[in-house]
């Protein structure tokens, strides 16, 4: 569906948030276009892979350890350095208020996932690190396990062809994204 189509129900682009009838005012046409759209668009696939993968993977993260973690906590990981990062750090790389990660982190020292240590740099300030659990085991790594698994599941679904395309391209997707990204590193 050209954008032309789409524009005739929801406007142009820049008048999206301006004051425009809520798609759903201007009829079924309007809903139909709009999932049209969302089909044709590969950012929304990619969004919602993206939710329901990580919905599999809390749910099994669940079923495997009782530990209810939400998307919210999930959302930190990638902001934490290996060496450890300073809440502030955390809250500014995923543009949330310090005191919502403080929160989430506080919940995900609480369930073993993140620890706390002082920061060497600075004897006042303490850095939040991935756990590692008394048996020495990480809980990093018992998640990148969980997270393989169900990869492994999904490539014998799609087969090895497509689940290999899959994994190049979002490969060379990451670094083309990263190199337009605003967000501070």
């Amino acid at each position: 569906m050209s954008s032309s189509t789409i524009d005739q129900f929801i406007g142009p682009p820049s008048d999206l948030f301006a004051g425009s009838p809520a798609p759903s005012a201007a009829g079924p046409a309007a809903a139909d276009a709009i999932a049209a759209a969302k089909e044709a668009s590969v950012g929304q696939l990619l969004f919602r892979a993206a939710r329901l993968f990580n919905e599999l993977a809390l749910d099994r993260l669940h079923a495997q350890t009782g530990h209810r973690l939400r998307p919210a906590h999930t959302a930190l990981f990638p902001h934490i350095e290996l060496s450890g990062s300073r809440v502030t750090d955390i809250a500014r790389r995923a543009g949330v208020s310090k005191q919502a990660v403080a929160v989430l982190v506080d919940e995900l020292v609480e369930m073993g996932a993140l620890s706390r240590a002082p920061d060497p740099r600075d004897g006042r300030a303490r850095l939040v690190r991935f756990a590692t659990a008394p048996d020495g085991r990480s809980g990093l790594l018992h998640g990148l396990a969980l997270l393989g698994e169900l990869e492994e599941e999904l490539a014998a679904e799609l087969g090895p062809g497509s689940w290999a395309a899959l994994h190049g391209a979002l490969r060379a997707l990451v670094p083309a994204l990263a190199a337009r990204s605003p967000a501070p590193p």
